[in-house]
């Protein structure tokens, strides 16, 4: 067994070993795994669900998903903290790895330390390209990205994402209000560009090219 696709060309002992060494929870919606500050010296590892990243006043900042790590640690007065909160954002099961055992495979395996410096580059990346939205983008634009980012963050069925992801969470992320978010939403909806069933939010792939019209404007 391997806990990731990075790891899976590890020798089997140190795999094994890995295994041994890495616990296994599960989390609520909604629930905290660990507040912002809190020492913590693991590494996070999403088997199923979806977390989020919450920094001051609720503001979600990234998201991570089944299959990704959060590395979301900083050295203060020599021990690991967490730069940020990380919220349940769906029920999830979780691996929680030493930090210093990854560290350790890195210094034995450098392309392993390649592969983790990718993934955190990548994900600087994404991050610049979701501030750069917030930056520049109106409401319904810059939220129909990010519903369009939840269908593969979250996926249900085809093109859908998990109808528990609230409103609140999709304002959060979005640096926008519960109740714009809201209108947006419906205003979509008129147009028939999103719908609902009874598990799954779906948004036509072609939302953000469909002109307002004069009904959602009255909306």
């Amino acid at each position: 067994m391997y806990l990731h696709n990075l790891l899976k060309r590890l020798p089997v002992a140190e795999r094994e070993f890995l295994v041994s060494r890495s616990e296994l929870r599960t989390y609520r919606r909604g629930e905290t795994l660990y507040a912002k500050g809190e020492r913590s010296g693991q590494i996070c590892l999403v088997a199923t669900g979806l977390l989020r990243v919450v920094v001051d006043d609720g503001v979600t900042t990234d998201f991570i998903r089944e299959g990704d790590f959060c590395l979301n640690l900083e050295v203060s007065d020599t021990a690991l903290h967490a730069r940020a909160a990380l919220v349940a954002a769906l029920p999830a099961s979780v691996y929680f790895i030493l930090a210093e055992d990854i560290w350790a495979i890195c210094r034995r395996h450098p392309s392993v330390a390649f592969e983790f410096l990718a993934l955190i580059m990548n994900r600087i990346a994404n991050l610049r390209v979701h501030l750069h939205r917030i930056s520049s983008l109106s409401s319904e634009p810059l939220i129909t990205c990010v519903l369009h980012e939840l269908t593969s963050l979250a996926p249900v069925r085809k093109g859908g994402y998990d109808k528990r992801i609230s409103q609140e969470v999709i304002a959060s992320y979005a640096a926008l209000s519960r109740e714009i978010v809201n209108k947006t939403m419906r205003s979509l909806e008129l147009r028939g560009l999103l719908w609902k069933d009874d598990r799954a939010v779906y948004l036509r792939t072609d939302a953000r090219s469909v002109p307002r019209s004069s009904l959602a404007d009255d909306s």
